[in-house]
């Protein structure tokens, strides 16, 4: 099942973890619609015609949602009575921390063993140095400040585009290292817009003619960056929210290498006797977490990432 917001890889992992089982002597089943696909009953064999043709498909083709109801015990019971009929054992989940704190919740009710695959675009969850959909959301970006680039070189502008992330600035901090951004505003990071004009005042006298900024959504400072670029160097200045373009596209060579690992290592997991952990990309090395040592962890972008922002910042 694939649980929370969407994320490029959630198909691969889908038709690995379904193929791989199989190949073990499992017998896997598709639940659609996430959490509420359980309480409702959604579930359907992985039969060769439902996973056929979806590596390549950005999103879930299973679908997703977030789910009020399975807080209450009397779904999580209907959920797992639904599991039962189709003699059910063991889940899969594709998702965020959200979702697999909900299937650890699970579990201490009905005692239903589950393996979780880290999929967000934030790149947020503690534990694991890599989420899938996250390169996919990169690359996305990516090509979406080499057009940005196209118009403000053109026009001599200043450009801020915002990325999603409300509590992590990972994608803006990256993206602004990938593209080249005069300007990057992430939570981790103290700013100084004094500093940074002073800066950008110098870069236009050197010859520079066009200024780009990238801001984490979670920093709300979107707008006034915005308008602060335009009054402080005297430039017409534009903003650009990217949005839920970030979540789509087709997943990358890389998010699809990792959805095999991560699909991999789950089923492994669950066939070992492991009962509710998280498959993790730590150092290089596939492992797992506990749910336990995931929520009891606070997560930091990488520090040497965090440092080469500092510059951008002020």
């Amino acid at each position: 099942m694939t649980s929370g917001g969407d994320a490029a890889g959630m198909n691969p992992a889908i038709k690995y973890a379904a193929t791989y089982a199989k190949k073990c002597g499992l017998s896997p089943y598709l639940v659609e619609w996430g959490l509420r696909g359980l309480i409702e009953g959604w579930v359907r064999e992985a039969t060769p015609d439902r996973l056929a043709g979806i590596i390549h498909r950005g999103g879930t083709v299973l679908g997703s949602s977030r789910s009020k109801r399975f807080y209450e015990y009397e779904f999580r019971k209907q959920a797992f009575e639904n599991l039962q009929h189709h003699g059910i054992t063991k889940l899969i989940v594709i998702g965020g921390d959200g979702s697999f704190s909900a299937l650890n919740q699970f579990y201490a009710d009905f005692e239903v063993p589950f393996a979780g695959i880290p999929a967000t675009i934030d790149n947020d969850i503690p534990g694991t140095d890599y989420c899938l959909g996250v390169d996919t959301a990169l690359n996305m970006i990516r090509q979406s400040v080499d057009s940005i680039r196209d118009t403000a070189s053109s026009f001599s502008r200043a450009f801020v585009i915002e990325t999603m992330g409300r509590h992590c600035g990972y994608l803006a901090i990256t993206s602004a290292l990938a593209n080249g951004a005069d300007v990057c505003l992430v939570p981790e990071v103290a700013y100084d817009l004094d500093s940074i004009a002073e800066r950008l005042r110098m870069q236009k006298k050197q010859g520079q003619k066009y200024v780009l900024g990238i801001v984490a959504e979670g920093t709300g400072m979107g707008d006034t960056l915005t308008r602060w670029m335009g009054e402080a160097l005297g430039m017409d200045a534009r903003l650009t929210v990217l949005g839920h373009v970030q979540r789509g596209g087709s997943p990358t060579v890389y998010d699809r290498v990792m959805a095999h690992n991560f699909a991999t290592a789950a089923i492994d997991g669950l066939l070992a006797g492991e009962r509710n952990k998280v498959v993790t990309f730590k150092d290089g090395h596939i492992g797992s977490s506990s749910i336990s040592e995931i929520a009891a962890a606070k997560h930091l972008v990488n520090p040497s990432l965090v440092k080469l922002c500092e510059e951008l910042s002020n």
